[in-house]
């Protein structure tokens, strides 16, 4: 039995003994409901054909079916106009994935591409509009939303509280090092949560987790002849569907329950959840590219074309840009955003090329998107952490200028200036010392915080914080596109070597400079963001784009983390120094001021004499003081005060120390140069300093007052 259903909500709901089916298509003639048994049945069991007029209300098509429930197959298929040069492809032989499907198939290889129809070389013109097979496409699931989540709720930490540790999902547990039952899984993540609570970080950002196709290469490595896949998953099929092949279990929607688990027992654990969500593009690609989805339910709406309509503007560098300022495909950004709080309950979005989302159907930037604002205004998202990467590959570039408001932003300004000042280049300390105090020139002219710039040496795109000190230049030949992809300028430097080394003194280099960007940081004003491995010195021989390298490449080999035990606790301890200090985690500027009225600017700069800064003519060696005291505007509670000093230089200084606070000493808990344990020590247990410090060359030194 079925009867009409109603046009809201949108997707699959389980609802009075059956499942009601709502799918969006202005300009579709013909919409079928496909019933499917089996994740690679080619055909089919039960074809729903909707009726135009009972089954459509407006642009929504809907049909309630009776007994149909949660683990149901199902796939559409959709006619109407195949007119490229007016903006609509339809093809009724092609299989659609519905856009707001809550879980896809897995446990099989994709084959998307077999949906093309035509030959690449003679373009999409030239279409096949006979039968295809389903065997190869993945489902949509039915899903039953019920779940006890046990009382857990998304847990929202303030961001200038946070440490984020960016991470991709199947590698932090897939490696046998990993000791798991369940090796790159959402399960393995959970077996993994001890290790990151011993970490200490506040938030995991997890690399894409939406449904996509991680067979859609057919390149192979060139050295082990593997055929490479994609492992970053920036190539989404489906929004609201975790990735199916995350799960240990592969029974249809099985990555669902296994998803909430994993959300749960890291809240559970302190540790809340980040996801990176790439609504700027989908995997449908150009126009050579297959119809799975959006392209075959309303490619005029859902994407950017081009004035030539049957050509796709490219702003994400991949083939298509998604529309994102349509109130239809804004609708949809939303309601994903909804139901990953709401239903997942994760804390917060990374969103991948956010510039993208500021623009309009023609490409331009908007000054108000009503996407952005939208997001940033919206009442179930209030307490969520909305993270940019302020930039597109259209040339937008937006890093201290996001619209939107309350949007935190990648700071690449952040990484470049700090390699640059760490590498020894001339002319960086100056704004090596802005990035270390949040970042003011780009951060406090419209009203935003330190905490605002999210501060990072590493990502996922790039080098390794180890391959950083060990390479010049990036080693991308296992991608099998002759090293072209990738960064050309990393502002990297081997100390001697290019790539692994047996000399001692450049290792003890390489660890230094480790050392260095690590305390830099962990102490710098904004949210620090670390790369996942980077405690360790995880590494990828030189590969700076390991976007299709899914093995012992890319994942945690957890034996590193025994051989550089140091590193680790090194890492942890700064996290710990960091939390446990709120002159770190100021929500306001340092100023140059006495704020407090205790006779104490908020920050005082000294060159290596002690006397003041002349900018235009500092070297790469400097020192600060940080007053920590309390006031209204900078933190919580009185703290110590801090006297820090940074040489880039490869020569040994000995550098003046300011005066302590009256009835204080300054004693010393950090020295970069000095071996573990004593690089870093508790709080006040070392003897106390003269008027002058010894310091070594490449190195951080951090006094406390007591």
């Amino acid at each position: 039995m079925r009867h009409a259903g109603r046009p809201s909500p949108l997707g699959a709901t389980v609802i009075d003994g059956g499942t009601q089916f709502a799918v969006f298509s202005r300009h579709a003639t013909a919409v079928s409901l496909c019933l499917f048994d089996g994740a690679e049945d080619a055909e089919p069991r039960e074809r729903i054909d909707l009726d135009p007029e009972a089954n459509r209300t407006g642009d929504i098509w809907h049909v309630w079916v009776a007994g149909v429930g949660a683990s149901q197959l199902y796939l559409y298929q959709v006619d109407g106009p195949f007119d490229p040069d007016r903006g609509h492809r339809f093809n009724r032989s092609c299989y659609l994935v519905d856009p707001y499907a809550r879980a896809l198939t897995a446990g099989f290889e994709w084959r998307i591409r077999d949906q093309l129809g035509y030959d690449p070389e003679e373009g999409p013109d030239r279409v096949d509009l006979g039968d295809r097979s389903a065997a190869g496409i993945p489902k949509c699931v039915v899903v039953d939303s019920e779940f006890d989540w046990l009382g857990d709720r998304p847990l929202n930490y303030p961001l200038r509280k946070s440490v984020i540790y960016e991470v991709h999902l199947k590698g932090l547990s897939a490696h046998d090092s990993a000791d798991v039952a369940h090796p790159g899984t959402y399960r393995g993540v959970i077996e993994k949560i001890p290790y990151l609570q011993s970490l200490g970080v506040t938030s995991v950002e997890f690399l894409p987790v939406h449904d996509f196709d991680e067979f859609e290469f057919t390149r192979r490595d060139p050295v082990t002849g593997a055929r490479l896949r994609d492992y970053w998953g920036y190539s989404t099929l489906c929004f609201f569907a975790p990735k199916a092949s995350y799960a240990s279990d592969t029974s249809p929607g099985a990555a669902v329950d296994e998803f909430k688990e994993m959300v749960r027992a890291l809240h559970a654990a302190g540790i809340e959840v980040i996801l990176d969500v790439v609504f700027n593009h989908t995997s449908e690609g150009n126009e050579y590219g297959p119809t799975v989805s959006f392209r075959g339910w309303d490619n005029s709406i859902y994407y950017m074309l081009e004035e030539k309509r049957s050509r796709y503007r490219n702003y994400a560098g991949t083939g298509n840009t998604l529309n994102c300022n349509h109130p239809v495909m804004r609708s949809l950004i939303i309601d994903a955003l909804h139901y990953w709080v709401v239903e997942m309950h994760v804390d917060g979005f990374r969103f991948d090329l956010g510039s993208i989302l500021g623009r309009d159907a023609f490409g331009n930037l908007l000054p108000n998107p009503p996407v952005l604002e939208g997001i940033a205004e919206d009442p179930i998202l209030r307490n969520t952490k909305l993270i940019a990467e302020a930039w597109d590959a259209g040339g937008a570039y937006q890093v201290g200028s996001f619209p939107g408001g309350r949007w935190a932003e990648w700071n690449d300004r952040y990484r470049d200036d700090v390699r640059r000042f760490w590498r020894g280049d001339r002319g960086l300390t100056a704004p090596f010392a802005t990035r270390l105090t949040g970042s003011s020139d780009l951060y406090l002219r419209d009203g935003r915080k330190p905490f605002h710039s999210i501060n990072f040496v590493t990502c996922h795109d790039g080098f390794t914080l180890r391959d950083l000190v060990s390479y010049t230049r990036k080693r991308n030949e296992r991608n099998g596109e002759h090293n072209r992809d990738g960064m050309d300028e990393n502002n990297a430097a081997n100390y001697g070597t290019e790539g692994p080394s047996a000399d001692p003194v450049v290792l003890s280099t390489r660890l230094r400079q480790q050392k260095n960007f690590l305390v830099t940081l962990f102490l710098s004003l904004g949210t620090p963001m670390m790369l996942g491995g980077d405690e360790f010195g995880r590494s990828q021989m030189g590969n700076n784009n390991a976007y299709c390298q899914d093995g012992e490449l890319s994942w945690f080999d957890y034996r590193l983390a025994r051989e550089n035990a140091a590193l680790v606790e090194l890492t942890r301890s700064l996290i710990r120094f960091r939390l446990r200090h709120p002159a770190f985690l100021r929500p306001e500027f340092y100023t140059g001021e006495d704020t407090d009225f205790n006779h104490m600017p908020d920050i005082t700069w000294y060159d290596p004499a002690g006397d003041d800064v002349d900018w235009s003519r500092i070297g790469r060696t400097f020192a600060l003081r940080i007053d920590g005291s309390r006031a209204e505007i900078k933190a919580d509670r009185d703290d110590n005060d801090f006297f820090l000093i940074f040489n880039a230089s490869p020569q040994r200084m000995r550098i003046a120390l300011c005066s302590p606070p009256a009835g204080r000493q300054w004693h010393r808990v950090i020295d970069t140069s000095l071996p573990h344990p004593d690089d870093i020590v508790s709080d006040g247990v070392s003897e106390p300093a003269g008027d002058h410090y010894p310091t070594a060359g490449r190195c951080v030194v951090v006094f406390l007052s007591r």
